[in-house]
Order: C-alpha cells, then sequence, then structure tokens
C-alpha cells in the first residue's frame, strides 16, 4: 500500500469518531461507553461523601474515542438508563438519587465533559492535546461536582467542599487522564496514525 494511501485510511481508533462512520458503528460506541460507565460505577471505594469509581475513565474515554456529539450522547444515555436501572454508584437508580445524592453533581457534567473533551480534540487527537482536553474537563467536572456537593452534603465551608470533592481525587484523575491519553495514543501509533 503506497504512503498516501495509508494516511488518507483513518486509523481504527479514530473509526468511532468519524460523523461518517455507519451508523451501527456509532451506536455501538455509543451503547458501549454508557455500559463502561456503568461499570465503573460498580467498582468504587467510598473514603468520604462522593466516591473514587472508575466511571470518568469512561467518560474520558467517551469524549476522547467518540468524539463531542457520541461522548455526549453516551453519557447522556448513561443518565437516563440511571433513571430506571441500578448503574449508579452502589446500585442506586431513579429521578430521587439525584434529589439525594452528594455525587449527583458529578454525574450531570459527564454529558459535558465527554462533549468538550470530544471538540477539544476532533481535529487533532495527539497525545498531549487528548491530556489537555481531559484535564479541561476534569476541571469542569470537579467544578460543578463540588457546587452540587457543598449545597447537598451541607458543608460549612467552601473549602470543606473543595477538599473533599476535589483535592482528595487529583491525583487519582490525573493518573486516569494519563492512562486514557496513553491507550488512546497507543492504539493510534499501532494503527499508523
Amino acid at each position: 500500500m503506497s504512503q498516501s494511501a495509508a494516511l488518507s485510511r483513518p486509523a481504527l481508533a479514530d473509526a468511532l469518531r468519524r460523523s461518517d462512520a455507519p451508523l451501527a458503528v456509532q451506536v455501538a460506541g455509543v451503547v458501549g461507553f454508557a455500559a463502561l460507565a456503568a461499570l465503573g460505577a460498580h467498582a468504587r471505594i467510598y473514603l468520604w461523601e462522593v466516591p473514587i469509581t472508575l466511571q470518568t475513565v469512561a467518560v474520558y474515554g467517551a469524549g476522547l474515542f467518540l468524539g463531542g456529539r457520541n461522548g455526549f450522547l453516551a453519557m447522556a444515555l448513561y443518565l437516563t438508563a440511571g433513571l430506571v436501572l441500578p448503574v449508579f454508584a452502589g446500585g442506586a437508580s431513579g429521578l430521587g438519587y439525584f434529589a439525594s445524592s452528594a455525587s449527583a453533581g458529578y454525574l450531570l457534567a459527564y454529558p459535558l465533559v465527554a462533549l468538550l473533551i470530544g471538540r477539544w480534540t476532533d481535529d487533532r487527537p495527539t497525545f498531549l492535546r487528548s491530556a489537555l482536553a481531559m484535564t479541561a474537563g476534569a476541571a469542569l467536572l470537579f467544578t460543578v461536582g463540588v457546587a452540587w456537593l457543598h449545597v447537598a452534603a451541607g458543608h460549612a465551608t467552601w473549602w470543606e467542599s473543595v477538599v473533599k470533592g476535589c483535592l482528595l481525587f487529583i491525583g487519582w484523575d490525573l493518573a486516569k487522564v494519563w492512562l486514557v491519553a496513553g491507550g488512546y495514543a497507543g492504539l493510534r501509533r499501532a494503527a499508523g496514525a
């Protein structure tokens, strides 16, 4: 195969983010990442009001692998499924979960985080750009999550909310960002992109 033909062919890792991908491929990606978010919710450790889960790996991955639109749709599907299925942390579900959970703000930010990551990486999904986009996505996630946590948990100060809702998670989330960015860059490299 000529080098120009190899360059015009999209990498397998980019196939899900292409707007001209077959509809069945796009739907499979959306459903797959929604399912990964549900699985990630069940891998959790409660140390305080907000659990450490693997959901954000799926959120960051949805934006990166699916692009902005489909990443948004995957996380919106996850939230919609949570209205009737026990897919949230602790096997929770239902609209009442959002009213009573201190961590619901993080969940509500998921579609926007995936959209942001996908949009920032649409034209150049390099390792560095992917890592920066996911770091910006994490900042959005923590901003919305901490604001919700402060009100829902009734913390006495904003500092308490920032510590319990953000600072205790920074190391974990940076590791997830580098893991997802590295995995995506590795897949693209292996495919010759």
